[in-house]
């Protein structure tokens, strides 16, 4: 039947079969019905897509065939099941059209739901009654699709493949885009006109305004008969973004439409981006700019306006108080305070600005009428001029420095190149070259009022470089006191180096019973009445018990605290490190050898305490930098976070050059030692045990048990009585590593040297007393409940060559602080979990004042855990320089599967 006389302004129903090929489009009117196969109601569906007077269902088929066709035409097709095409594969754009082809039914008063399946129907249907049949295979989605166009209707539909771009008879698929324009007096009203235009997808300079589509019906603009179809769903596709261009779907022919104030607010502050997002730009013309911008600024704060607040007491002074602030720019160049109180108070958001319209957007004008962003310690206004960003409203925004922290930033990064300061003539000491610069750098940033972290090597003098700059600073008349606060097992030893060092400074021990600050309280006009300077010296013990009750310490203006062995800050929720937060200085100094023990935030621990505010809040220092850093994605992240903390931490080696060049030759070795039969039965036992037991824990008791499993089996790998708790054990022929002792101690007694024991455990270092005492060496044992008094007895003991020989150390208690250069053999029983602090403890010996070479020992059980961290530790080590770690909580995280591969025994391991 000719499609003329086929009635499609009546009622059309679409009826899907399986294969979809058999699919039928009936057509009706008041006269007559009959029903079509869908490949007979192809040709006359195509031609209907031109008529203006369709029934929405009849449209909506037609669109859908239209579709459908070009779909097909650009391969868009696979097989599906029982030798059937489908649809498949749709790009997003293509995806859009069929969401939109649907939506334009809704208009027309169908379902929309209903409508986009009826489209995806109908879309099989055309895949499955043109595409060749039957597939012989099914076709991989990898492999190239291609279409057999030999017969009619494959002639009729290659129309509509995409040929290539110099091919005139192709259809012109159109985009649209929006022109704003405006003359003098509507500016003036606040109000622009918006134009919508059309350009072809694939030309972009082949464009006109839609009104042409309708009103030029005969197509001279050169876009094609369905091209105004194309430009109605382009229009629905933007009003959808935004809301105003519905009235441009109104219109018989949507011209233009003008924007009144609160519209054109709207379009600046969230249409352009939804508009953007639906591939729609807007032009603006060049009358009107658009070149405003912001940028955030830093700068000491002048004296507060209308715009800002005030700000907190800073460390540098009265005069240097510092804000974040926005600054607005034409063109780069900054308005001045009246330009931005212009746009703060236009009512448009039209401005006329130096002679020229310009758009203002809403985030702009809020920039302009509160510029202030935050104020900010000044170590927050140094970290953001070191690094060049700041974090606003969780965005990183570049920083413009302004000048007066400019003068503080450039000395900072040239602080390394200071000439060095006078030694205070009072130091009784020749300082090496390194310690005078330590000496310098300490002065220059405390004098800024900043903090600083002295991380040299054990026995490279932090205590002498603290003494000096103690004098250093009372040089000047007035300066207030210096406490000291350090591990219990120190004291004496600040004690002697202040004796030694400065015998005309007063130092009092505020410990013990001795807890006297008399003439220190801050209402007293002097400081100590016999002596001009004064160092107090406490314990970290005693400073927590002393500021719980409210007592003497935070009642003084301290000149300066530092914190000796400052590791002990690392957990910044703990008591300590609260306490010695509340202690008022005028500046702070951190003393460690170890500044990063398990992770990076051990390292913000101690900034954060020195320097506050540098590295900003515990979780954003997680976020910006440790977890970045410490993840290994962003490999960047380390050495921009050096750059920031290279001011303010001082970390010298041993090994540097020219650091300590006398020192004698230090030799490392690693004995591999195997377990015993006694020592593999327990060892394979708990760990089967252990594992079983993790495997059905809940995640909360899971870290429980594995730090549980790892302690027992480190216990079996030191000796077995130390596991079972035997109370008096047999120690000989259970444990290869009290051998290997019985060969090594003696010799090195012999031959007139001297040994340091390290073990983490109490319990290991009683047997290892027992086990001397069977040898009959003289030997003593310094560990937590050691009193101060008897462990400077021990250390004078050791250090003025009397017996004994042999000092058996806890790590914790005796692996930071002391002196013990008597030693030159150093034998580490069992493996801590950190690099860092067994070079500590290495370091009681190797450190300056060590004149014979020091042989480090590592007792290391073979096919055990051990074997297995001492691998760790290697590369750990090599790790040290980018401040990275990972302690022992972390192995809590492992799974079973890598936790086993962690434990198990495997005596074959090499």
């Amino acid at each position: 039947m000719a499609a003329e006389v086929i009635p499609v302004t009546g009622r059309v129903t679409f009826t899907a079969r399986t294969p979809p090929r058999d699919s039928a489009v009936e057509f009706a009117d008041d006269r007559r019905t009959f029903s079509l196969p869908m490949r007979a109601a192809l040709p006359i569906l195509g031609k209907a897509q031109r008529r203006d007077d369709l029934a929405p269902q009849t449209r909506l088929l037609a669109g859908s065939v239209q579709l459908g066709l070009r779909l097909l035409a650009a391969g868009h097709c696979e097989p599906g099941p029982d030798a059937t095409w489908r649809v498949a594969d749709l790009p997003a754009e293509e995806e859009d059209r069929v969401v939109q082809l649907a939506e334009s039914a809704q208009r027309q008063g169908l379902d929309v739901t209903q409508a986009e399946a009826l489209v995806r129907q109908v879309l099989d249907a055309v895949a499955d009654t043109l595409a060749p049949k039957p597939p012989a295979a099914k076709v991989s989605r990898e492999q190239p699709r291609t279409t057999d166009f030999s017969g009619p209707l494959q002639q009729r539909l290659a129309r509509y493949k995409r040929p290539a771009a110099d091919d005139a008879t192709r259809p012109h698929l159109v985009a649209l885009s929006l022109r704003i324009e405006a003359d003098e007096e509507e500016l003036l009203g606040g109000c622009v006109r918006l134009i919508p235009q059309v350009h072809d997808e694939h030309n972009a300079l082949h464009l006109a305004d839609a009104a042409d589509l309708w009103l030029d019906p005969g197509g001279t603009h050169g876009f094609g008969e369905r091209a105004r179809t194309h430009a109605t769903l382009a229009l629905r596709n933007a009003a959808d973004a935004w809301a105003p261009l519905e009235r441009l779907l109104e219109m018989r022919v949507p011209d233009q439409i003008t924007l009144d104030t609160d519209e054109l607010v709207s379009l600046l502050d969230e249409g352009v981006g939804a508009l953007e997002a639906r591939r729609v730009d807007v032009l603006w013309p060049r009358t009107l700019g658009r070149d405003l911008t912001a940028k955030a600024t830093l700068d000491a704060r002048g004296r507060p306006d209308q715009h800002e607040s005030p700000l907190n007491k800073p460390m540098f002074g009265a005069d240097e108080l510092f804000a974040f602030r926005w600054q607005l720019a034409v063109r780069g160049d900054p308005l001045t305070e009246d330009e931005m109180d212009h746009l703060a108070n236009a009512a448009s958001p039209v401005v006329k600005l130096r002679g020229n319209w310009m758009t203002v957007p809403p985030a702009i004008a809020k920039l302009a009428k509160r510029r202030l962003i935050r104020t900010a310690r000044p170590a927050e206004a140094i970290a953001a001029a070191l690094t060049g960003v700041v974090e606003i409203a969780d965005e990183t925004e570049e920083v413009v420095v302004g000048a007066s922290l400019l003068k503080v930033r450039d000395r900072l990064r040239d602080i390394s190149k200071a000439e060095p300061i006078e030694v205070p003539a009072d130091l009784n000491a020749t300082l090496r070259d390194y310690q005078r610069h330590g000496l310098t750098w300490l002065a220059q940033l405390t004098s800024l009022g900043l903090g600083a972290c002295l991380a040299d090597d054990m026995g490279l003098g932090k205590t002498l470089q603290l003494i000096a700059l103690h004098l250093h600073r009372h040089r000047e008349p007035g300066a207030g006191p210096t406490l000291v606060v350090c591990p219990t097992s120190l004291l004496g030893n600040w004690e002697r180096e202040v004796a030694r060092f400065a015998p005309t400074l007063a130092v009092r021990r505020f410990h013990g019973s001795r807890r006297d600050l008399t003439g220190l309280d801050a209402t007293e006009t002097t400081l100590f009445k016999a002596s001009a300077s004064t160092i107090v010296l406490t314990t970290y013990g005693t400073l927590r018990a002393d500021l719980a009750a409210e007592g003497a310490l935070a009642k003084v203006e301290w000149d300066l605290v530092v914190a000796d062995e400052a590791q002990h800050l690392k957990n910044p929720r703990s008591a300590t490190a609260r306490a010695i937060r509340k202690l008022k200085s005028n500046t702070r100094v951190a003393l460690t050898g170890t500044p990063v023990e398990n992770n990076l935030t051990d390292l913000w621990a101690i900034l954060d305490w020195s320097i506050p505010g540098l590295l900003g809040s515990r979780l954003a220092f997680r976020k910006v930098w440790a977890g970045p850093i410490e993840s290994g994605d962003e490999p960047t992240k380390a050495r921009q976070f050096a750059d920031l903390i290279e001011p303010f931490i001082l970390r010298r080696r041993k090994t540097d050059p020219g650091i300590a060049p006398e020192l004698p030759a230090k030799t490392e070795t690693d004995h591999p030692l195997a377990l015993t039969r006694e020592q593999v039965v327990l060892y394979e036992a708990f760990t089967r045990d252990c594992l079983e037991r993790i495997q059905r824990s809940e995640p909360e008791a899971r870290r429980g048990l594995v730090l549980a499993m790892l302690t027992g089996l480190k216990q079996i790998c030191n000796h077995p009585a130390q596991f079972l708790k035997q109370a008096n054990p047999r120690l000989s022929g259970r444990s290869e590593k009290f051998e290997a002792l019985d060969e090594l101690v003696p010799t090195v007694v012999s031959e007139g040297g001297g040994v340091l024991l390290f073990t983490q455990y109490v319990e290991l270092g009683r047997l290892l007393e027992r086990q001397l005492s069977g040898l009959g060496l003289e030997h003593q044992f310094l560990h937590g409940g050691t009193s101060v008094a008897q462990r400077e007895a021990m250390v004078e003991r050791f250090q003025t060559a009397a017996v004994p020989p042999v000092f058996i150390l806890s790590l914790k208690a005796g692996g930071t602080g002391l002196n013990l250069t008597r030693a030159d053999h150093v034998i580490h029983v069992d493996r801590w979990w950190n690099p860092a602090v067994e070079e500590q403890a290495t370091d009681r010996a190797y450190r300056i004042g060590q004149t014979r070479p020091v042989f480090v020992h590592r007792l290391i059980t073979k096919g055990t855990i051990e074997e297995r961290i001492a691998e760790l530790l290697t590369r750990k080590r090599g790790l040290a320089d980018a401040v990275l770690g990972a302690g022992e909580a972390a192995l809590t995280e492992l799974s079973d599967a890598e936790l086993r591969d962690l434990v198990d025994y495997r005596p074959d391991d090499t």
